[in-house]
């Protein structure tokens, strides 16, 4: 059966359901399609990464107390994370995987682990 490539638009023979080729023209194929939402979702994925990574450093012993203006200058963003725990007090803890913090007063927040 005659088919022409959907990547690269050759000619080839072969099954009837055969849509590429080659494997590359396949892989380039599915790569560009899927290439805008890959971007977004690494993009996201490295931040919250990248948060947590801020999170781990600053609370080696799974609990400390830090001013927020430490976790911004070193580049966390508080618009990421990846789930709320809310206490039966009403409080929220927000986290990035298994690290988390909450804020306390005047700028502070206790930083905490996840067991």
């Amino acid at each position: 059966m005659k088919n022409n490539c959907l990547e690269c638009g050759e000619s080839f023979t072969g099954r009837a359901d055969k849509k590429f080729c080659t494997s590359d023209c396949r892989n380039s194929y599915n790569n560009r399609l899927n290439s805008d939402a890959t971007n977004f979702m690494r993009n996201i994925n490295n931040i919250l990464r990248k948060n947590r990574r801020i999170l781990a450093e600053l609370n080696p012993d799974g609990k400390a107390k830090i001013h927020r203006d430490k976790l911004l200058d070193k580049g966390f963003k508080f618009s990421y994370f990846t789930n709320i725990y809310r206490t039966k007090q009403g409080k929220n803890y927000h986290f990035c995987y298994d690290q988390g913090y909450m804020d306390i007063e005047n700028g502070y927040l206790v930083l905490v682990r996840r067991q």
